[in-house]
Parts: C-alpha cells; sequence; structure tokens
C-alpha cells in the first residue's frame, strides 16, 4: 500500500476506482412530520428532485428553516424517527445503504474532544478508522497531509479548548471537524454549513479545499448559509430551497439567467447569493410592507429597487411556478432519468471501522487517559475530594475501638464510603458519554469498538460473537 505524504491520500488503485463515479439522485423527496403541534401536519420537503456527480461541489442555499439540512439528512439517511420520507434516494442508479467508508457527514456543531491537541485529535481518529495494516509512518502521513490540506499547521499542537481550557478559534475547530471526516478520502461528502463562523478569507479557503477534493473524484454536498460572492463562484451546481420547495437547481452560474428571466435580475454590483435568499425570504414580509406604507419610503424603493414592490412570498411563488416550466427544470429530469438507468462501479460495502479489535480497545484506552489525566474536573479534583474526604472520616472514626458498640460506628463507617464511592463514579458518566459520542458521530468505532470502552472482556466476547 502507497501513501503520499505530501497529500496524505492513500495510494490503492482499487479505492479510487470505487470513489469514483458515484452518482447521487433523489426523486420528488418528499418529508413531513405528523402531529406536529394540536394534530397538524407539517411538510419539511415538497417533491424535490435532483442530482450529484463526481467531480462537482454543490450547494444547498437557501433562508433560515428552508429545508437544507433536512434535504442533508433525508439523502444521508440521518432522519429522525419522527419524521416521514417518501421518495427514491438513488446511488448509482439503486437503492442503497450509505455505508462506512462510502460516506461522511459534517454537522453544524463541532463535535470534538477539548482537551486533545489537534494533532493527537486526527492521529486517534485514523489508528480507529484506518486498516490496521497500514504502518505507523503511513498513518502519520495522511495525518500530517491532512493537517497541511486544511491549513493548520500553526495550532496542530494547540489544545482544543473546553470549558476551562482556552484553545483553537472557532474556524480552526470547523476546518478540524473537515479534516476528521476527509482523512479516509470518503466517496460521499456531505457538509451541513461548513462556513458558519468564519471569515470570509477562511470560508474561502475551506470551500477551494472541498473544490479541490471534490475535482479528485469525490461527491460533495453542502449546504451553504450565504456566501461571499468569491465562495459562491467555486460552486459547481446550485440546488436553492425556500419552504422546502425547489426555487431552482442547475449549474450554478446559470442561476443569474434564471432570475434575469424570471424578471428580477440580479444588480450588477450585488452578491448573487445576496440576491437570491434577499427575494425568497419571505420571514419579514409584514416588516417590509409596514415600511412600504411610509409615502417617503416607498417612493426611494420604487425609484431605486423595483423588486421591493413585490412581497417576497409572491416573488418566491412566482419562482418557483417559472422554474416549474423552465428549461432547467426539463434538463434536469433528463439528467436524472439518465443517471438513474446506467449502473456505476461497484460498492464495496464496510461494516465499521476498519481497524481490529484489539488496536480500537488500545487506541481508545490512550485516549480516554489523556483525556482524564488533563480534565482537572473530571481526575484532579476528584482527586482532591477523596483526599479530603479520607481525613474527614479518618477523623471521625479515629481509634473507634473493637468492641461490640464499635461495630454499628464501623458499619455506618463503611456505608458512608461505599455510598460516597458508587455516587462520585456516577459523576465520570458525562466524560464517557461524550467519548461516546464522539466515537458514533465520526463513525470511528463500531459496536465491538464501543464494548471495547467498557472492558477488555466484553471486548473479546463481542468480537467473538460478531
Amino acid at each position: 500500500m502507497e501513501i503520499t505524504e505530501n497529500t496524505g491520500e492513500v495510494g490503492v488503485d482499487h479505492e479510487r476506482s470505487i470513489c469514483r463515479g458515484m452518482h447521487l439522485v433523489w426523486e420528488d423527496l418528499t418529508v413531513v412530520v405528523p402531529n406536529f403541534g394540536n394534530g397538524h401536519t407539517r411538510r419539511l420537503l415538497d417533491g424535490l428532485s435532483g442530482y450529484a456527480e463526481p467531480g462537482r461541489i454543490m450547494a444547498i442555499m437557501g433562508p433560515s428553516g428552508s429545508g437544507k439540512s433536512t434535504l442533508l439528512d433525508s439523502l444521508a439517511g440521518r432522519l429522525s424517527g419522527n419524521v416521514v420520507m417518501t421518495g427514491n434516494v438513488l446511488l448509482n442508479g439503486k437503492k442503497r445503504r450509505l455505508d462506512y467508508g462510502v460516506l461522511a457527514y459534517v454537522t453544524q456543531e463541532d463535535i470534538l474532544l477539548g482537551t486533545l491537541t489537534v494533532r493527537e485529535t486526527l492521529t486517534y481518529s485514523a489508528n480507529l478508522r484506518l486498516p490496521t495494516s497500514m504502518t505507523i509512518e503511513e498513518v502519520n502521513g495522511i495525518v500530517e497531509g491532512t493537517i497541511i490540506e486544511m491549513g493548520l499547521q500553526e495550532c496542530a499542537d494547540r489544545l482544543i479548548g473546553n470549558w476551562h481550557l482556552r484553545g483553537i478559534s472557532g474556524g480552526e475547530k470547523k476546518r478540524l471537524s473537515i479534516a476528521l471526516e476527509i482523512l479516509t478520502r470518503p466517496c460521499l461528502l456531505f457538509l451541513d454549513e461548513p462556513t458558519s463562523g468564519l471569515d470570509s478569507a477562511s470560508a474561502f479557503f475551506v470551500v477551494q479545499t472541498l473544490r479541490n477534493i471534490a475535482h479528485d473524484g469525490r461527491t460533495v454536498i453542502a449546504s451553504i448559509h450565504q456566501p461571499s460572492s468569491e465562495v459562491f463562484a467555486l460552486f459547481d451546481d446550485l440546488f436553492l430551497l425556500s419552504g422546502g420547495q425547489t426555487v431552482y437547481f442547475g449549474a450554478a452560474k446559470l442561476a443569474i439567467e434564471f432570475f434575469a428571466n424570471s424578471g428580477f435580475p440580479c444588480p450588477s454590483r450585488r452578491n448573487p447569493s445576496d440576491h437570491f435568499l434577499r427575494c425568497i425570504n419571505s420571514d419579514f414580509d409584514v416588516v417590509t410592507m409596514s415600511l412600504l406604507e411610509h409615502h417617503r419610503i416607498r417612493e426611494i424603493q420604487k425609484s431605486s429597487d423595483p423588486m421591493m414592490n413585490l412581497a417576497a412570498v409572491e416573488i418566491k411563488a412566482k419562482l418557483i411556478e417559472k422554474y416549474r416550466c423552465s428549461e432547467y427544470a426539463t434538463s434536469a429530469r433528463i439528467r436524472i432519468r439518465e443517471i438513474s438507468t446506467v449502473e456505476g462501479l461497484a460498492i464495496e460495502r464496510k461494516g465499521g471501522s476498519q481497524a481490529k479489535w484489539w488496536k480500537q480497545l488500545s487506541t481508545l484506552t490512550l485516549r480516554s487517559f489523556v483525556n482524564m489525566s488533563r480534565d482537572v474536573g473530571y481526575y484532579w479534583l476528584r482527586i482532591v475530594v477523596y483526599i479530603t474526604l479520607s481525613l474527614c472520616v479518618g477523623s471521625i472514626f479515629y481509634d473507634v475501638g473493637t468492641s461490640y458498640t464499635a461495630i454499628l460506628a464501623r458499619g455506618a463507617c463503611g456505608g458512608f464510603v461505599a455510598g460516597f464511592m458508587t455516587f462520585m463514579s456516577i459523576g465520570g458518566f458525562p466524560s464517557f458519554l461524550e467519548e461516546m459520542k464522539v466515537s458514533i458521530e465520526k463513525g470511528s468505532v463500531d459496536i465491538t469498538g464501543l464494548l471495547c470502552i467498557f472492558c477488555p472482556i466484553s471486548s473479546l466476547l463481542s468480537h467473538l460473537w460478531l
């Protein structure tokens, strides 16, 4: 197995052939929430259809509450149990489960252990997810290549930070979350607002990196709230949503032409994404119309921005209807049929982590010891409490004697110590839940690995059973 240390990519031709040609199609995708308040049903997505191709990066845009995250969760199979989804999601023309190694998902929330450094976080994740047959030099090469690729060299040896430790910035945490997912070079990469909380330069750098990943043959789908004009120019395809309905789907560079043909041209010096969201965001129609009632503001708006003469809900309805009858929708339906009928390359099924159970056990144990030793509230404060308790109990029950009446005192002492130790041990569950959440969210361990957290015996038995 060859490793390119400059880029951190696994040089395996078979793996590259698997990841190339992953065409994702969704047809008439509808998501509803039954019994959403007073017995009513809320429709989150309404008959969406589209596709994502390898070598291209697609942006899902829309105002808050338009259904961007819901669409990503639907495509990735991460919907909660209280929603109902109808429609078809096809991968290479067939309904398939998006297993580990094929799909990676970067959430809005950064789920990280604050007591570890950036390099330690990536190293532990690589040891848990990459094949055991890889040498230490190969794993370190992938880690270092990923650090360079995401521009994390300056903060590689700094702690991530938590409630009592000052660590890296929010933008660096976001880039670290993306780096954790691209370690294994997944075929499909989903990102839920990867540029949120980043400045314009960092956002451009992150999207540029995602574009490079897409051009390597991966399929990248990202929801973006409001990108700058430079970031918007990096996207190949655009899926514009509003109220769970399709406003536009097609090439990102043709969206300006679609809005112009629909009667809402984008001004020459305005950010296209700002113009799109301004047209379809109907949350502030009441405020806008109340301002337009003022005579002076009405005259100013009529002379400078004719679009303000219509409510956003009317503009949105007109755009949705225009798109349904447009050539963009027709070409999208034709392309969906072409992709759905042509089978792509076979997909190798991978069950959970590619590391052996004993490597998962050793890595998780080492990570837990490092996490606990650096967490003041979990480890060292607990030791101080134990020492203080020992001094107090030892002073109270000092020289209690060995007579018959001292048996009750000894029993009370034993019961108090046992009860106190039991309740103090329960205080360790938050740290365990934190590590388990990180492991499950990042897909770094399977069922066997989770059992490895408890004890080596359960790990061995579960491995033999599975």
